[in-house]
This record gives structure tokens, C-alpha cells and sequence, in this order.
């Protein structure tokens, strides 16, 4: 059982590994003449690194073996896996050749959403370390949970959107669904750090600070 707790940590790392993994699949994919089985390869590996994600946490808790290690690194994986699908996604592996006077994404994620996701990320780490050398407790909340668990789902899709018709376009159904959720998915990145901001407020007053 000794060598069982420390397998919630062994996910979490193992997570990191396939980020990595997932990285150098779409790295072979360009848009719209890619290979169809990098795009199939990634959602793959994307699938099972979500899964650690879930399983690390599960065990922690109920093991009761929740420690440092896995408070820090857990997240840090989580947004290694995330934000750098999401910086692929937005990147010129995904960029529409046929597009001339501004860059079109087949995959409906642009730069700038990128980067407003990356400044809500930045800022709730900002806010926890700070709080958390002054001795508040600030740790992950129902919202930032729910927030990674729409990230998660929402890259799988958008690549299988893309593998299902490479050349799907700004009218059709599949292209229509597939904005609702990426926009869903950066307005509920960055309202999930509004939680975050007035409680970092409010203990900040409570303690004096």
C-alpha cells in the first residue's frame, strides 16, 4: 500500500510526459493536407492525459495522500497540457491557407484568446502564491475545477471537428458549433477567475493585508 500512494504523483508526472507526446503528434499534422492519423494519434493521447488528470485527484482523495508535490504540480501539468493544445491550435499548424487578407484557423482558436487565457492563468497563480507565503490558504475552487474540465473537452472535439472535414468553413453547422464552444470555453476561463480575485479581496481584508 506504501508503494500505491505514491501512485497519485506518478500520474500527475506521467501527464507532463504526454503533454509532451501530444505536442510532437500534432507537430506532424498541417493543415488541410496533414496525415488524418496525427489528428486521430493526438485526440488519442489527449483522451488518456485527461484521464490521469481525473484519476490523480480521485486517488489523492481517497487515499488521503494529498501533498505538496501534487498541489504544485498538478496544476502546472494541467496548463502545460492545455494552454500549449490551445497555442497549437491557434498556431499555423491549424492556419488556413486559402485565407488571404487575415489568418483563418480551421480550428476556430485564435491568438488572442490564447493569450486571455494565458493572463487569467497568470493572475490566479500570482494571487494563490502571494496569499499562500502570507499564510492564507488559497486553494483550487469548484470553479477553476469546472473550468479545466471544458478545456479538456473542448480540444478533443475541435481536433475531431477538423479531422472530420478539414475544410469545414465559417458557414457550415460543424464550424458554428465548434466557435460556440471554443468562445464557451474562454469566457468561462475567464469568469472562472472572478472567484478567485474578490476572495484573494476579501481574505486580503480579513487578515489585514
Amino acid at each position: 500500500m506504501s508503494a500505491l500512494r505514491h501512485l497519485p504523483n506518478a500520474l500527475t508526472l506521467f501527464r507532463l510526459v504526454l503533454a509532451g507526446v501530444f505536442f510532437v503528434v500534432l507537430n506532424t499534422y498541417q493543415y488541410p493536407e496533414g496525415p488524418g492519423v496525427s489528428l486521430a494519434c493526438a485526440v488519442a493521447v489527449f483522451g488518456l492525459a485527461a484521464l490521469t488528470d481525473w484519476l490523480d485527484g480521485f486517488l489523492a482523495r481517497r487515499w488521503q495522500v494529498e501533498t505538496a508535490f501534487g498541489r504544485i504540480m498538478d496544476p502546472f501539468c494541467d496548463k502545460v497540457l492545455v494552454l500549449g493544445a490551445f497555442i497549437y491550435l491557434a498556431g499555423p499548424r491549424f492556419a488556413d491557407p486559402r485565407s488571404a487578407e487575415h489568418v483563418v484557423t480551421a480550428s476556430g482558436v485564435y491568438p488572442w484568446m490564447v493569450a486571455t487565457m494565458l493572463a487569467r492563468e497568470l493572475l490566479v497563480t500570482a494571487i494563490r502564491a502571494e496569499l499562500e507565503e502570507r499564510g492564507i490558504r488559497f486553494g483550487a475552487n469548484i470553479w477553476g475545477k469546472l473550468k479545466t474540465t471544458l478545456q479538456l473537452i473542448c480540444v478533443p472535439i475541435v481536433i475531431v471537428i477538423v479531422a472530420f472535414d478539414p475544410h469545414v468553413d465559417g458557414r457550415s453547422g460543424l464550424a458554428i458549433g465548434r466557435d460556440v464552444l471554443v468562445y464557451a470555453t474562454v469566457i468561462a476561463t475567464v469568469a472562472s477567475g472572478v472567484p478567485y480575485v474578490t476572495g484573494a479581496i476579501r481574505a486580503a481584508k480579513g487578515s489585514g493585508v
